[in-house]
């Protein structure tokens, strides 16, 4: 019987590849494999940003931390690499180094991340990689789910379904940070 040894990629290699090679993608590593998914779309951004927005002006007046796009990759685990992407990410301000320092991925999970389901989304890719992002030390997980315009806050211990009527806040994660679910999808 044959078998196929795969090689494995690490992160230095995966953020060395030329962006114009991305063609539309987006690139993590899944224990050492690179994965591919489609880029999601005018919408998605929209959402993403609405969140951005609200997060960041708190985050900033209060000197909590970095909130970073989907441009930035968190390196959750070594031998091999395990790096993901959310599509907003938050780090407390205690864990961030100088800005100067920081290049590459960022070595560890982010205190919070939100996902927002884009068209070509599986739901059952979705779960895993807030699965993910839970095991490997992320506080609070948030995936925006454009399609039905609900929101799901995920942490160690439970799971909450918020609707547009609805109001997310940051809980213990980023504190005194809420923005109404409406307004993410507006």
């Amino acid at each position: 019987m044959a078998t196929t040894k795969t090689n494995l990629m690490t992160v230095d290699e995966l953020l060395s590849i030329p962006r114009e090679d991305y063609r539309g993608y987006r690139y993590e590593l899944i224990r050492g494999e690179l994965t591919k998914t489609m880029s999601a779309g005018f919408a998605h951004g929209t959402q993403a940003v609405n969140i951005i927005g609200s997060l960041w002006t708190h985050v900033r007046h209060h000197d909590l931390g970095r909130i970073v796009t989907a441009e930035a990759t968190f390196l959750l685990a070594t031998a091999p690499d395990h790096a993901r992407i959310p599509d907003v990410g938050f780090v407390r301000q205690e864990r961030v180094s100088s800005l100067d320092e920081m290049t590459g991925a960022y070595h560890g999970a982010p205190d919070l991340a939100v996902e927002v389901i884009s068209p070509t989304d599986r739901l059952a890719r979705v779960r895993d990689k807030t699965q993910d992002w839970l095991d490997h030390g992320t506080p609070m997980v948030v995936v925006v789910n454009p399609r039905n315009r609900t929101v799901l806050v995920y942490t160690a211990d439970s799971v909450t379904e918020l609707t547009e009527a609805d109001t997310l806040d940051g809980g213990d994660v980023v504190p005194g940070w809420s923005m109404p679910v409406a307004d993410i999808f507006s």
